[in-house]
């Protein structure tokens, strides 16, 4: 029974993995696309308000990563 709660924490686990990294490619590439229509026109109030959100997102989630992984070599 505890065997099987462990396998399946663990299967949660690289499931959540799996979806971060989804979610950051997909952010990545919404970013590249506002860039492209950046370039090409004006972006409307919501689809600024977007780019900024995606991009401190993604620097927030980076930051977080690095200092989980690396914190101990900060310290």
């Amino acid at each position: 029974m505890l065997k099987n709660l462990l396998e399946n924490i663990s299967l949660l686990e690289n499931i959540y993995e799996i979806s971060i990294a989804i979610l950051l490619l997909c952010s990545v590439f919404s970013v590249r696309l506002l860039r492209k229509i950046k370039r090409e026109r004006k972006l409307s109030p919501f689809e600024f308000a977007m780019y900024v959100i995606i991009r401190i997102a993604i620097l927030f989630w980076l930051t977080s990563f690095i200092l989980l992984e690396y914190g101990t070599y900060f310290v």
